[in-house]
């Protein structure tokens, strides 16, 4: 080996502790976003399909207070089949 990759393996070998500190604050700060951006879009998933339901609720709860007078229309069909 030379002189400059025993320098290196050296120096890597005092500084070993404080890279796997960094490595693993690294990967826990990757996890902690993956969870919180899991989190924001399981929540907005959910979210849309309780406003969807919820609009779907109200559409047919209006829809079931309309009624229709077709009795104009029953009279028209009755004065057709009596000619």
């Amino acid at each position: 080996m030379s002189q400059a990759k025993v320098d290196r393996y050296k120096e890597e070998k005092r500084n070993r502790a404080k890279l796997i500190k960094k490595a693993k604050r690294e990967w826990m700060l990757t996890k902690i976003g993956l969870t919180a951006i899991a989190v924001v879009m399981i929540g907005w998933v959910g979210m849309s399909v309780y406003t969807s339901i919820e609009n779907s609720n109200e559409d047919t709860e209006t829809l079931e207070t309309y009624t229709l007078n077709a009795s104009a229309l029953d009279d028209y069909i009755n004065g057709l089949s009596a000619e």
